[in-house]
């Protein structure tokens, strides 16, 4: 999800959003992104809107908790469909992310996504994504949610070391990942995805290398591989400043990534993103795609963000707050900001072209055109960018995606 802008001007009552805004709707997909910011423990890297028992008053299965998550999205939902009025708008994809949203049963996940259903209608062939910790699912509960309508699946395995694993305080054991992809294809998931994270304290190249082996071999349909970032206020910033630990060398990192896009492409996963890989185009993660692409989606849940028309907004953090909001009849909008014509230029560069299929150089001013043969030259985009319309990362670009969008956008 996008991040949070450092201001905004605090949204109606009613959520209301502007005409013009809602005129937009027609023109893009539009995905329903649900946050459940619940998690069994916290990992130490972690900086995600999440929420463990001891930050609930001792339980998870509470008035602001588990048991009550899923009736109280439903009253955003209805929101959503009240402020979005007669515009006809089915779901094309809906992405329901955390924390551990598994942690709920697979009952209150499929009734999250009736009310999604029931109030929008979800498009034919959505594609539909749960994440899931390998610990936190089993056989029957993935059953179920697929017979609930929930196509894809995605779950975090991070590493297939057992050291790496436990420097990021992830609580599963390296077989797991590869009993609950048994379970998922059984259970007929159309696609299943696994996250991986490189740069953890204490993990060598061959750590690495054996991770990426390991997860090609559990034959996914996708890959998400991320560097590790050290984010203030986690429990790994903590130790890094004490000195405890190393923080990941850029340098180190850099090797990471190009070790994983070689093992990952020569298992026949292909990069479309720079931080994802997919077996083919039909399996690429769809929702995620809308982000980069600008395209329309409401976020539901504490700190959940949304984007509709060139209008962005994001719901308040904590869990009590946001049911007291909606128990109120009022938006859980914390603030948002109408974004200008210049902005929405700007943020357009800097998402597509992160996308293998290239940005289209009708985005660019003339700066952006002229530097085009420079970044060429060095290279870190393809050649004959104005020839072919597309300006398109190398695979040195993609290292240097920052340097990029810098050069294309020099004011």
């Amino acid at each position: 999800m996008p991040q949070k802008p450092p201001d905004g001007s605090p949204p109606p009552d009613d959520g209301a959003l502007p005409s013009a805004a809602l005129a937009e709707l027609a023109e893009r997909a539009f995905g329903a992104y649900v946050h459940v910011p619940y998690c069994a423990a916290r990992c130490g890297y972690c900086d995600f809107n999440t929420y463990t028992a001891a930050d609930l008053g001792g339980a998870l299965v509470s008035s602001v908790g588990l048991t009550t998550f899923v009736d109280i999205a439903t009253q955003e939902i209805r929101l959503a469909r009240a402020v979005l009025g007669d515009v006809d708008v089915a779901i094309s994809t809906v992405f329901v992310g955390g924390g551990t949203p598994t942690l709920l049963s697979a009952g209150d996940l499929a009734r999250l996504l009736r009310a999604l259903d029931a109030e929008f209608g979800l498009a034919a062939g959505a594609e539909v994504t749960t994440e899931a910790n390998p610990e936190s699912v089993d056989p029957a509960q993935l059953e179920q949610l697929r017979a609930a309508g929930y196509t894809r699946i995605s779950f975090g395995m991070q590493s297939d070391r057992p050291h790496v694993l436990a420097a990021l305080d992830r609580r599963h054991t390296p077989g797991r990942v590869s009993e609950v992809m048994r379970w998922a294809r059984k259970a007929g998931f159309e696609q299943v995805s696994l996250d991986l994270i490189y740069g953890a304290p204490g993990e060598s190249e061959a750590d690495w290398a054996a991770s990426l082996r390991a997860a090609v071999q559990l034959g996914p349909d996708h890959v998400s591989a991320y560097a590790l970032t050290v984010e203030e206020g986690t429990k790994l910033s903590r130790r890094v400043r004490r000195g405890e630990l190393l923080e990941p060398d850029d340098d180190l990192l850099a090797d990471r990534y190009l070790l994983a896009d070689e093992i990952l492409t020569s298992a026949g996963l292909t990069n479309y993103e720079v931080s994802n890989w997919s077996r083919d185009s039909a399996t690429r993660c769809r929702h995620n795609l809308g982000y980069w692409r600008g395209d329309h989606w409401w976020g539901f849940g504490p700190g959940a963000h949304s984007h509709v028309g060139g209008v962005r907004w994001w719901n308040v953090r904590h869990p009590a707050e946001y049911a007291a909001r909606l128990a109120a009849q009022r938006s859980p909008a914390a603030a948002r900001e109408e974004l200008d014509a210049s902005t929405r230029r700007v943020e357009r560069v800097m998402l597509g072209v992160r996308l293998a299929e290239g940005l289209g150089v009708a985005e660019l001013d003339e700066a952006g055109l002229a530097a085009c043969a420079d970044l060429a030259r060095s290279g870190l985009v393809e050649p004959g960018a104005l020839e072919f319309d597309r300006v398109r990362l190398t695979r040195r670009g993609r290292l240097l995606t920052d340097t990029v969008v810098r050069a294309l956008l020099p004011d």
